[in-house]
């Protein structure tokens, strides 16, 4: 059974069309010890049918150690979003509800390599003299 609706399909491709380049979703998951990760990988592998700017690659998060050190992933399922690099990106968990939304925007930016900040932003950012690590957190509504 698709987890997407043909609504939700259409609304998907619409977005996607946005997509500035090529963007890969690398999906690291386990098949046991997690609820999530066949939804998960099912609910990314529906995405990337929208677009064909969109790749997929499924790890196993036990097999593929080396990968998912290299990615900064310990837990499953997680969501890599590459575009031309690796900015970064991670969703773990199913990005269902509204993390959904961020999911497809993440990967336009990504596609795009620049994001979309103000001025007054990116002149803030270029203050920064550390690396930042940033985490946001969401619980199932």
């Amino acid at each position: 059974m698709a987890i997407l609706t043909a609504r939700d399909e259409a609304a998907v491709r619409g977005e996607l069309a946005k997509l500035a380049g090529p963007v890969k979703l690398v999906v690291f998951s386990a098949r046991l010890g997690s609820e999530t990760c066949a939804e998960t990988e099912q609910l990314v592998r529906e995405v990337a049918e929208c677009s064909d700017q969109v790749s997929v690659e499924l790890l196993n998060l036990h097999i593929d150690r080396d990968r998912a050190l290299g990615y900064g992933v310990e837990r499953v399922p997680a969501i890599v979003v590459e575009g031309a690099r690796d900015y970064g990106i991670r969703f773990f968990g199913m990005p269902a509800g509204y993390e959904f939304t961020n999911l497809i925007d993440a990967m336009i930016v990504a596609s795009a390599g620049v994001p979309q900040l103000g001025a007054a932003t990116l002149e803030r950012l270029t203050t920064l003299t550390t690396p930042l690590h940033i985490q946001v957190f969401a619980t199932p509504t």
